[in-house]
């Protein structure tokens, strides 16, 4: 059987087994977890201001072991659960990936953010690459603006579209823990592939309405489930208006730099990138001023297929990482302003 049509249940077995150990454990503990799961040569990827951490150890005492110090009585709440061979040959690998929410009681502060005593809900996506029953590549991406804004902060100038907790597909499919049929992953790869190589008539300077290009891969009734900062947004025509149209126009110099990987199972699927762009910011974008300095977005994409096009995108941006590429050290910023430091303009950064 070709390895990209098996069923990866002993690679998801793995990763929940993973996943469960490090919620019920204590946190004096994780590092057993983390011997138990992990590579010797391990390399962990996530959000600023943490970035690439080469260490299983390091990354249950920098990572893992403050933020259960913080959300008390952790849970993974997971709506997107499935596996797969990378299609990006020269990297590739068998990946496991979830998508969801880390909730908690947040008790005590994470980042310098304030706690609030109340249930708080930090939006995540991991994927995780097995080989020889271990972990020996994550990439964990989470959005710590959006925790911020559940603790009273303002870490951006108000946004395009929506924020709100996201919630996960509307099929309620996501959590493929059983084999799925092979057939499905291939349209949903076959749909993701399209919409990246689509969108390079953008980057070639092709002129078009925007709708028009979108409706080649999208069902008009499409949800972009943005991060914090910029927001979510529902049908074509409010996505073209709300989120794509202002981020062409705020980004010049616009480079694909690619993914590390890509798969699909079912009628689900994704990506991530180390960067994955590298854009120049011309000014408007996110309501933050020009800069003309080139900057790396960190970007998953997590896509839900109906019939033959994409109907839900989950995306995750470290927009941390990249305004502080622009000399904007907005989680400084925003924790200081915390803290009881000077502010701007209705508490945001400027």
């Amino acid at each position: 059987m070709n390895r990209n049509e098996q069923d990866f249940q002993a690679e998801k077995q793995l990763v929940r087994e993973y996943f469960s150990q490090l919620i019920a454990s204590p946190a004096s503990e994780l590092e057993h977890v983390q011997n138990r799961f992990i590579a010797s040569d391990y390399l962990w990827r996530g959000f600023h201001p943490f970035h690439e951490i080469r260490c299983a150890h390091k990354v249950a005492t920098q990572f893992w072991q403050p933020l259960k110090t913080s959300l008390s009585h952790l849970q993974r709440r997971m709506d997107v659960f499935m596996a797969g061979a990378n299609t990006i040959e020269d990297q590739g690998g068998i990946w496991v990936v979830s998508m969801g929410h880390l909730m908690g009681l947040f008790d005590e502060p994470w980042l310098g953010i304030p706690p609030t005593g109340k249930i708080a809900m930090l939006p995540y996506c991991d994927f995780h690459r097995v080989e020889n029953g271990k972990i020996t590549e994550t990439a964990v991406y989470f959005d710590i603006p959006h925790l911020m804004m559940q603790a009273g902060l303002h870490p951006f100038p108000p946004q395009t579209a929506a924020h709100l907790v996201q919630p996960g597909p509307m099929t309620h499919g996501g959590l493929m823990f059983d084999t799925q049929d092979p057939a499905e992953g291939r349209k949903t790869l076959a749909a993701i592939d399209h919409m990246v190589e689509d969108i390079k008539t953008w980057r070639g300077g092709v002129k078009e309405p925007l709708v028009d290009e979108l409706r080649r891969s999208w069902n008009e009734d499409m949800i972009w489930w943005g991060p914090a900062g910029i927001g979510a947004t529902y049908t074509i025509e409010r996505y073209a208006k709300q989120h794509s149209s202002p981020f062409r126009a705020g980004m010049t110099n616009r480079t694909f730099n690619g993914h590390i990987c890509r798969i699909a199972e079912g009628h689900f699927g994704g990506f991530f990138g180390w960067p994955n762009l590298t854009l120049t910011p011309s000014g408007g974008f996110m309501g933050m001023p020009a800069t003309n300095t080139p900057g790396d977005m960190r970007v998953i994409d997590i896509y839900r297929r109906d019939g033959g096009k994409l109907s839900e995108n989950w995306v995750f941006i470290d927009l941390l990482h990249f305004w502080n590429m622009q000399g904007i050290d907005i989680l400084s910023r925003i924790t200081g302003i915390a803290a009881g430091q000077e502010t701007g303009a209705q508490g945001a950064v400027v």
